[in-house]
C-alpha cells in the first residue's frame, strides 16, 4: 500500500476525527457528536471523514 502524502495546506475540505478534534479544540468523542450532529459524516469504505464547511455552518448556526 502506498503512504499517504502529508500535505502543508491549512483549508481542508474534509478532515478525521482526530484532526476535527484539534480543529475545534475538544475531545475525539465530542468532535464525532458535532460532525455526525451537524450531517457532515462522511463514510468511504471504512473510513470516515468530516466535511469542514458543513461544520462550520452548523457552530455558526447553534452560535446564534
Amino acid at each position: 500500500m502506498k503512504k499517504t502524502l502529508n500535505r502543508d495546506n491549512e483549508k481542508f475540505l474534509t478532515v478525521n476525527a482526530d484532526t476535527l478534534a484539534g480543529m475545534l479544540n475538544c475531545g475525539r468523542a465530542t468532535a464525532v457528536k458535532i460532525g455526525t450532529d451537524a450531517g457532515a459524516k462522511i463514510q468511504i469504505g471504512r473510513r470516515t471523514l468530516y466535511k469542514v464547511s458543513i461544520i462550520e455552518k452548523y457552530l455558526e448556526a447553534i452560535a446564534e
